[in-house]
């Protein structure tokens, strides 16, 4: 599913076609982030502690219960 079909709050894992901004952290398939919600084209996620923003396009899935 594309990440600006899951709701708002939700964890999910990267499957593909990863973007970022310039000079933003890495993301790279398999991630587990937390996802909270879009800002323009990018969104806002946390990986732990660091603030990381995918595009709202990417290939994703969600992660259910305590997976990840």
């Amino acid at each position: 599913m594309k990440l600006y079909e899951v709701p708002n709050n939700t964890r999910i894992r990267v499957t593909g076609k990863i973007q970022s901004p310039p000079g933003a952290p890495v993301i790279n398939v398999g991630d587990i982030l937390d996802y909270h919600q879009l800002d323009g084209m990018y969104s806002y996620c946390l990986r732990g502690d660091e603030v990381v923003h995918l595009i709202a396009w990417a290939d994703v899935e969600i992660v259910e219960g305590g997976e990840g």
